[in-house]
């Protein structure tokens, strides 16, 4: 599967983590940046992650800043992209399968690398449940 993952200044550590433990697990990752610590504005980065998700380039995003706020933002305003701010595990595996959620974001304040792990593998293998779940996703499409 392949994940778009994107970050800014705020959370390169984490997304360098999540980048490698995606890798180590089988995953493809196309890296939307940034590459360093200078800093940088958010949604330059989110929005092509999510675009990738959008257009189907990716099947998955994540996406991390300091506090995961401002990439959720931005993530949710491309069309076709639903993103939930998760910081856990539990909030991962319900936004796949009550939302259908194509996206995440973190942020590295609030997030450990032992807990990012957790929330990308609930991610990444949580299923959506449909039923009566769909309707309620086919309303955030409308």
């Amino acid at each position: 599967m392949k994940i778009s993952l994107a970050c800014d200044h705020g959370g390169l550590q984490l997304k360098n983590h999540v980048s490698e433990f995606l890798q180590e697990h089988g995953y493809q990752v196309v890296d939307f940046g940034t590459f360093t610590t200078e800093r940088c504005d958010y949604p330059d980065f989110a929005k092509k992650a999510s675009e990738a998700v959008a257009t189907g380039v990716c099947k998955r995003g994540i996406v991390i800043c300091t506090t995961g706020i401002g990439v959720s933002i931005v993530a949710n305003k491309v069309k076709g992209v639903r993103c939930a701010l998760c910081v856990n595990a539990d909030m991962a595996t319900r936004t796949r399968a009550h939302n259908d959620a194509n996206m995440i974001a973190m942020g590295q304040i609030y997030v450990d690398n032992d807990t990012a792990d957790e929330i990308v593998t609930a991610f990444l293998t949580t299923d959506f449940m449909g039923g009566r779940h769909q309707i309620r996703v086919d309303k955030i499409e409308e």
